[in-house]
């Protein structure tokens, strides 16, 4: 009989061993991932953060917390934003002078359906804040972005 047929080869089974293990790693790092970490909320970029997810969610009273007293002024009856599900927001940028910031968020919109299967539309906006006895409160948003707290009544 011939001994080295029967057994297996070992530096083989290592490799598959190892390949499993960086499987079994790359798996528990994509389902452990969740939800981005909030950003610090003193800053504008926190702001912006929690302002976007209270708009994709429909929790306008939410994000009325995150206006600044004179932004409720800016509404115009067309401006108010359906909730979306289907949007998700990523930063692009953020500057800051003194009591004013800018944060470029780019928002990408997924449409299902097509002939092709689902599309998706990307679109840069500006969310403009200003600092408000000690905090960042947001002045304007594009209009995807926008709540308007009291809706205005016309006639």
């Amino acid at each position: 009989m011939n001994a080295t047929q029967s057994r297996p080869d070992r530096t083989l089974m290592v490799i598959i061993g190892i390949i499993a293990a960086l499987a079994a790693v790359a798996l528990a790092v994509v389902f452990s991932r969740g939800a981005p970490a909030p950003l610090d909320e003193s800053t504008p970029a926190g702001i912006v953060q929690r302002y976007a997810a209270a708009i994709i969610t429909g929790d306008e009273a939410t994000a009325a917390r995150y206006l600044s007293p004179d932004a409720p002024d800016l509404c115009m009856p067309g401006d108010r934003s359906p909730p979306n599900d289907n949007m998700r927001i990523t930063l692009a940028s953020t500057t800051i002078r003194g009591d004013t910031a800018d944060v470029v968020v780019t928002m990408t919109t997924t449409y299902d359906g097509g002939l092709f299967g689902p599309s998706s539309y990307d679109s840069d906006g500006t969310v403009s804040l200003v600092k408000t006895d000690g905090s960042w409160r947001i002045e304007s948003a594009p209009w995807e972005l926008t709540v308007c707290p009291t809706p205005t009544v016309t006639r």
